[in-house]
């Protein structure tokens, strides 16, 4: 029997006894050793608070518990989110951006994983390990991504990952719910700057009856699939759903019932946060120009020098760049965006040219300002003439009033050998779309875990969605996956599989390239999509359609309460600012 202690360099002390003579310590599996920390150190991580709460939906459904403090400490921000048996962990870690950082984009990075260890299975692919994220992984990071990056404040942004990794799936709860609220309690416990908390749920309607949080059977009869993730005061901030053609009267009870279960989510996290949330850091401080002190002046009359007391020059204010851009740019973006005989390219081009002239001038003109900062005031001047020139005409830079739709050409069997085809065009936005017939055999299936994870077995229709790089007018790579085209083609998925008999005999393959883009490819592989069906001869029940819809605001002075609004119907694609 061997006895000892062996004290560490640092804050730790261990004391160990082993069970095996030293002369046999030659295999480290030989030593059984207990350890425990020394009553005078203070382990790092010993400090770290942690709690949970519990959160109770409607009676019947099961309960949400979300803990922190526990699991991945180093990270700015862990919580751990159980709904049912079903257990996701969300991690979240952010690097403060130097001053004068571009912060018209949020750098937020969402990555959620699947884990066939968290049902209890083994990968069937040849390494025999989770591979590249899956089609529902990328769709589920990008619901998250819509339901967080709103809320990030602006000049405070930091370089932000939250990662969502399975712990466990119970067959039952989809862990997509569960990964949204445990990313919003990671955010906002953690001291990353953000506007939070949202909360998030998922509403089914069987049987005339909404139900929250449905289980994977209860989903399967459920005429509606709606998850909303909403904030404080009932505020809507991501939709995603899909439906069998329910009444609109029907979707906006969802929604309303929806949107007052979430707040029981933030409430709990707001209590959560009381007991162990960190502050939120502060913005690293920007640089301050200091220009330099001119010499004092010489008297060589005398031979020494006059004491002189130079003060440092006041440096230039934001309001007075904000005045003078506005001075030199505002009534030429006013004149581009009120001229209907733009096109996408050419308005581009416009505020492009505008855009540099007048940054350089700002630069000359106040070489002691920031110049990172120049190009965000252009931005803003650009879009709020833009949003003005809303409310005030209600007229779009296109000349459309706020419901006008863009001139639609619409054409059918175009490629004799093909079993269905259509060309559809909405102003300069241009789709194509082809239909392949092939047996069921040739339907897609998912492996073991996926099915376990997510509910799916397999689907005899599918709709492929290209976004190649010219029909925007630029150059870039191609490539087979992709987020954006795995996102688009999914909601024009979700709105055409209504409409497909679920008895067809077929195996169906619909694909969507965009030649042309200007906004609403998606609604337009819609309308597309629903005309190469048709024309392939497969009996839908009716024809479906898309338009995309867009919501322009004004609040009052506390930025809570909406005091004016705009509702636009066929949206023109982004343009530069």
């Amino acid at each position: 029997m061997l006895s000892g202690e062996m004290r560490t360099v640092g804050l730790y002390s261990l004391r160990f006894l082993c069970s095996t003579k030293p002369s046999r310590l030659r295999n480290a599996s030989d030593v059984r050793c207990r350890a425990r920390w020394n009553s005078t150190a203070s382990p790092v991580w010993a400090q770290t608070k942690s709690g949970s709460v519990e959160v109770t939906f409607t009676p019947g459904r099961p309960t949400m518990t979300i803990s922190t403090g526990q699991l991945a400490r180093f990270a700015d921000g862990s919580a751990v989110v159980q709904l049912g048996e079903t257990t996701v962990m969300v991690t979240t870690v952010g690097k403060s951006l130097p001053p004068g950082s571009n912060n018209s984009f949020v750098p937020l990075v969402v990555d959620y994983r699947q884990k066939a260890a968290a049902a209890g299975r083994i990968p069937t692919n040849f390494l025999r390990k989770e591979l590249g994220p899956s089609e529902r992984e990328v769709l589920t990071s990008r619901m998250i991504d819509r339901s967080l990056r709103p809320l990030f404040r602006t000049g405070e942004i930091c370089d932000t990952q939250i990662m969502c990794n399975l712990l466990a799936v119970d067959a039952k709860n989809d862990p997509d719910i569960a990964a949204m609220n445990g990313a919003s309690a990671a955010l906002f416990l953690s001291d990353i700057p953000w506007d939070g908390p949202i909360g998030a749920v998922r509403v089914g309607l069987v049987d005339s009856e909404l139900i929250i949080n449905p289980t994977r059977k209860e989903l399967q009869g459920s005429s509606l699939n709606l998850v909303i993730a909403a904030a404080d005061d009932d505020r809507v901030v991501m939709v995603d759903a899909s439906a069998s053609n329910i009444s609109q009267q029907d979707f906006m009870k969802a929604v309303t019932f929806g949107t007052t279960e979430a707040q029981k989510v933030i409430a709990g996290l707001r209590r959560l946060q009381k007991l162990v949330g960190k502050p939120k850091r502060e913005p690293l401080p920007a640089k301050v120009y200091q220009p330099r002190t001119p010499l004092a002046k010489s008297a060589p009359e005398i031979g020494v020098l006059d004491e002189v007391t130079v003060l440092p020059a006041e440096p230039t204010s934001i309001e007075t760049v904000q005045a003078r851009c506005a001075e030199l740019a505002a009534d030429q973006i006013r004149g581009i965006f009120t001229d209907p005989k733009f096109d996408k390219i050419g308005r581009d081009v416009a505020v492009t040219a505008l855009r540099t002239a007048t940054t350089d001038a700002l630069k000359k003109e106040f070489p002691d300002f920031d110049s990172s900062k120049v190009g965000d005031i252009f931005s803003v001047l650009s879009k709020e003439t833009f949003r003005n020139l809303i409310f005030d005409t209600n007229v779009r830079c296109d000349g459309r009033s706020l419901d006008d739709l863009r001139y639609i050409r619409c054409k059918t069997n175009i490629f004799k050998p093909l079993h269905g085809s259509a060309l559809f065009e909405r102003g300069q936005t241009q789709v194509l779309c082809t239909v392949t017939f092939d047996s069921l055999d040739s339907a897609w299936k998912a492996d073991p875990a996926s099915v376990i994870i997510s509910g799916l077995k397999e689907k005899n229709f599918m709709l492929h969605y290209e976004f190649p790089p010219y029909a925007t007018n630029e150059t870039g790579r191609m490539s087979a996956f992709g987020r954006r085209e795995l996102g688009h083609g999914a909601l024009a998925e979700k709105a055409l599989r209504a409409v497909i008999p679920s008895d067809f005999p077929f195996t169906i393959r619909l694909t969507s390239e965009v030649l042309e883009s200007n906004g609403s490819s998606s609604m337009a592989t819609i309308c597309g999509g629903s005309l190469a069906l048709m024309d392939a001869g497969v009996p839908i029940s009716e024809p479906a359609a898309g338009v995309a819809v867009g919501l322009v605001t004004k609040y009052d002075a506390t930025g809570k309460e909406i005091t004016d609004y705009r509702i636009l119907t066929d949206l023109l694609g982004k343009f530069r600012t």
